[in-house]
């Protein structure tokens, strides 16, 4: 199990909280997603190695971005 934090840029209220959680949920291997408005920090927890570009996508195609 491994744990990694992203800055998420663009994202203010819980409709944009919403977005990027099930975004990333949907990406195999996640098993928990924990947003932060007030910081705009993501973490995510994954039962195996973490894909970084894989969350980086997903959160694009959310409409957001990693910085």
């Amino acid at each position: 199990m491994a744990t990694r934090t992203y800055d998420v840029k663009g994202m203010s209220c819980n409709h944009c909280k919403h977005k990027v959680t099930e975004a990333i949920s949907r990406l195999s291997g996640v098993t928990g997603v924990e947003v932060d408005l007030g910081t705009g920090k993501v973490t995510v927890t994954f039962s195996g190695e973490p894909d970084d570009q894989k969350v980086r996508e997903a959160v694009d195609e959310a409409g957001y971005e990693v910085v």
